[in-house]
């Protein structure tokens, strides 16, 4: 029965919703003079090796997950809908089983601990809170289930509510404060447990776009004052570029990268993590690898585009190959360009500060990112050179990349 309980009043967080630090900066550690803060519990990596979810139905929803996540880093987990990223987070806070492997959290290892004594703290998408409740008795309901004195209840919410901006708030009830404002109080519910890790899963998903990025830029200020440790799920790739000091990729339960967004960003590992992060996603270019008089191309029935001087290895030559292209490293380029190509534009997407130009090379979608200029009209034709220094090669077949050895 207590077991049953601490599950159910972990289930009672999940209404809270709670937002994440831009990803960059190394977190401070929460007893650094830095941050003068010191109330925060002890900080803890989270360790976790060839962790597995198999449901009764033979579903493998995890396969083999090893990473660690260090203490005071914010971890974020990023892939499509059933990928198993939630599933890993809910079986680190101890809502799901784990079929295999082990999960450590500091030095303990917890596959078989009560949610309520793994000293986290968990928020997901709603942030439902009690709306007969003020701020203040929202912020402290949790403590007072768990029998803290009010004199440590008053020190925690005050303290809450001065980092997250709620102190003028206290006696508001939610139907008077904004998304974001309710937002700052579900992660505030968290925050006043003083946990060692925050486990946060698509925490963003009921705001709209300005909201949202309002909202991430105060949880990565907060991250970096309490330095606590921190795993954060999101199936958008902008969140997890922004939020995370490093990221975890998955498809289908299997982990296909782990770096650092610019790492991530600059070298994928495969055409998943090539396609999936970044906006718009990379092009990709298929076809047989040729060396000509004018350099190196990629050619298909209906597809013939310079590589210029790209350094690849000479196995590559005459070879099926993927050849992938950010939309910045394709460029306008001067008419009759040796190293370039035709390609008909199909539309023109001005965004302000640059424009998306979607394009067609034979059977080839493409997508060009420039600078506001003057462009042709749709329907029209344009010059269009691959910048070389941009490209990324990967095997046609299995979809990983191909490192070239200088």
């Amino acid at each position: 029965m207590r077991r049953l309980y601490s599950i159910a009043v972990v289930a009672v967080m999940r209404h809270h919703a709670i937002d994440l630090p831009s990803g960059g900066p190394k977190a401070v550690p929460h007893n650094s003079p830095e941050n003068g803060r010191t109330g925060m519990g002890d900080m803890a990596k989270v360790q976790l090796q060839g962790v597995r979810k198999v449901y009764d139905n033979g579903q493998v929803a995890v396969q083999g997950a090893t990473f660690e996540v260090a203490d005071g880093e914010l971890m974020v987990l990023v892939g499509p809908s059933g990928c198993g990223k939630s599933t890993l987070l809910r079986m680190v806070a101890g809502l799901e089983e784990i079929s295999g492997g082990t999960l450590t959290i500091g030095d303990r290892v917890v596959n078989d601990v009560a949610p309520k004594d793994r000293d986290i703290a968990m928020v997901f998408q709603s942030y439902a809170l009690y709306p007969h409740m003020t701020v203040a008795e929202n912020l402290a309901f949790g403590l007072k289930l768990r029998g803290h004195d009010k004199a440590t209840i008053a020190k925690r919410v005050n303290e809450a509510a001065q980092t997250l901006g709620l102190t003028e708030m206290l006696d508001k009830l939610p139907k008077a404060m904004s998304g974001g404002q309710r937002q700052r109080v579900a992660l505030g519910r968290a925050l006043v447990r003083e946990p060692a890790v925050f486990l946060l899963d698509e925490p963003l998903s009921n705001l709209d776009a300005k909201l949202r990025h309002s909202v991430r830029t105060e949880i990565a200020q907060l991250h970096r004052k309490l330095g606590t440790t921190m795993i954060y799920v999101t199936h958008d790739q902008v969140e997890a570029m922004t939020l995370g000091q490093r990221i975890v990729v998955l498809k289908d339960g299997i982990i296909q990268q782990i770096d650092t967004p610019m790492a991530l960003y600059d070298r994928p590992a495969n055409l998943f993590v090539a396609g999936f992060l970044g906006s718009p996603a990379m092009n990709v270019l298929r076809g047989t690898l040729e060396r000509g008089n004018d350099g190196l191309v990629v050619a298909q029935a209906s597809l013939r585009a310079p590589l210029g001087d790209a350094a690849v290895d000479a196995a590559w030559v005459g070879k099926s190959i993927a050849v992938g292209v950010r939309p910045e490293h394709l460029q306008p380029a001067v008419a009759g360009d040796a190293q370039g190509f035709d390609a008909e534009i199909e539309g023109i997407e001005p965004v302000g500060n640059e424009i998306f130009v979607n394009m067609r090379h034979g059977d080839q979608a493409l997508v060009m990112r420039v600078a506001p200029q003057v462009l042709p009209a749709v329907g029209e034709s344009i010059r269009v050179a691959i910048q070389p220094q941009g490209l990324h090669f990967f095997d046609a077949e299995t979809g990983e990349r191909l490192n070239h050895d200088a």
